[in-house]
């Protein structure tokens, strides 16, 4: 199976997950799907005003300059271990 077909699988997975993950755990995914997907963050922090835009600005901009398929595979590996942790529906 390529990159490309299990990170597509783990993105349907994620959504089956039982449980809610952490805020860390849901930054992690948030922040490499963006990177494998859009590549370096490409808008302007959000206000202090915005907690939760701005924590999730963060977490991607800190995977400034990593590769796709390095920020993909991330992705499947974090979304394997969170289903190995709450497992699906």
């Amino acid at each position: 199976m390529s990159l490309a077909d299990k990170f597509a699988t783990a993105e349907a997975l994620v959504k089956k997950l039982k449980s809610r993950p952490s805020n860390d755990e849901l930054l992690t995914i948030y922040a490499n799907y963006k990177q494998s997907t859009v590549g370096d963050v490409d808008t302007a922090c959000p206000g202090l005003f915005d907690v939760s835009g701005r924590a999730k600005w963060n977490a991607w901009n800190a995977l400034k300059g990593t590769d796709k398929d390095t920020a993909m595979q991330t992705y499947v590996d974090t979304v394997d271990s969170l289903v190995q942790k709450y497992g699906t529906e």
